[in-house]
């Protein structure tokens, strides 16, 4: 169990999931978290970050930072994304096991497991065929942050794990209108339609996929629960173990934003893989289940949005 009183650094504490993390942390009870904006503290910079550690000297890591984006920005910025993500986690795993981190939650995405996995995905899948090809950049980088974890566990001892969430969603999500994700691009999308009344919406692809989505502060949740109940090697999925099609999701998003317009189809535009549900009976044996449904969520999501001034540029 992580001690009330330890020093937890937060990577990536702006983002939507380490600022979920923060929020649990705190309504938890712990109050001396570390956390660096990228301004001062570059985690792509070796030096930065091994100064930083020698300083502070964290007893806990949650290595929530990462470069993210949607299938446009995964598919067109290959090397950014390997590149960026690669150096990051490396440089925080490694600056961690140097200073004697007593343990680190490395947080991966459900991207790397072969685009025709079995589904429900179970854990044991990973690295058994190819990866989804529009995100293998991306997955490579996830894929080695998580192998090393594995393999600083095995040769010197370490306590270091890693969690594979699903599609997540929130507060402090990116709204932006080419490099945001399925939902915070339909809430944004929904939502300029029926200011602007506009008539009718045209979403990418068929509408056929099938996705899974957890509620950002179930995932946060589930860190906190894993940190302090689970060892181990293997990674640990973490979703909803629901999943529903790109367009069930999409007349969800509408009717919780009361668009009332035509959603049209685009089936030109690329669909991406045809069904991504994680396999949650692991999580669920070692005690933990999500809370927060799915229109619900996308309720507080929207609200998050109409109140996140920041969301035109983003």
């Amino acid at each position: 169990m992580m001690e009330k009183n330890a020093k937890i650094f937060v990577a990536g504490h702006r983002g939507m999931v380490g600022s979920a993390i923060v929020r649990a942390l705190k309504k938890e009870g712990y109050e001396n978290i570390i956390t660096r904006t990228h301004k001062e503290l570059d985690l792509c910079r070796q030096d930065q970050v091994e100064r930083f550690f020698e300083e502070e000297k964290p007893d806990y890591v949650f290595l929530a930072a990462a470069k993210v984006g949607g299938i446009i920005a995964n598919s067109t910025a290959l090397a950014d994304f390997m590149y960026e993500n690669m150096i990051l986690e490396m440089n925080v795993i490694h600056s961690a096991w140097k200073n004697g981190c007593k343990k680190l939650l490395f947080l991966g995405s459900s991207c790397i497991y072969p685009r025709m996995a079995p589904q429900p995905m179970p854990e044991s899948c990973l690295l058994t065929s190819e990866l989804e090809k529009t995100n293998e950049a991306y997955a490579l980088a996830k894929i080695s942050g998580l192998k090393y974890c594995e393999y600083l566990n095995k040769q010197y001892g370490t306590d270091y794990i890693s969690a594979m969430p699903t599609n997540l969603y929130g507060p402090n999500d990116n709204y932006h209108p080419e490099h945001s994700h399925v939902l915070p691009a339909l809430i944004r999308r929904f939502h300029e339609a029926k200011v602007n009344g506009v008539k009718s919406v045209t979403c990418w692809g068929t509408g056929t996929p099938l996705r899974e989505f957890l509620y950002v502060d179930d995932l946060a949740d589930a860190c906190l629960f894993l940190m302090n109940n689970y060892s181990g090697n293997e990674t640990v999925n973490v979703g909803t173990g629901k999943e529903l099609s790109i367009k069930e999701l999409t007349e969800l998003t509408a009717k919780v934003i009361g668009y009332e317009g035509e959603i049209l189809w685009d089936t030109d535009r690329p669909d991406g893989t045809p069904r991504k549900l994680l396999d949650v009976s692991k999580l669920e044996k070692l005690g933990w289940k999500y809370q927060v449904e799915l229109e619900d969520g996308i309720r507080l999501a929207y609200e998050d949005f109409l109140n996140n001034p920041m969301r035109a540029e983003r």
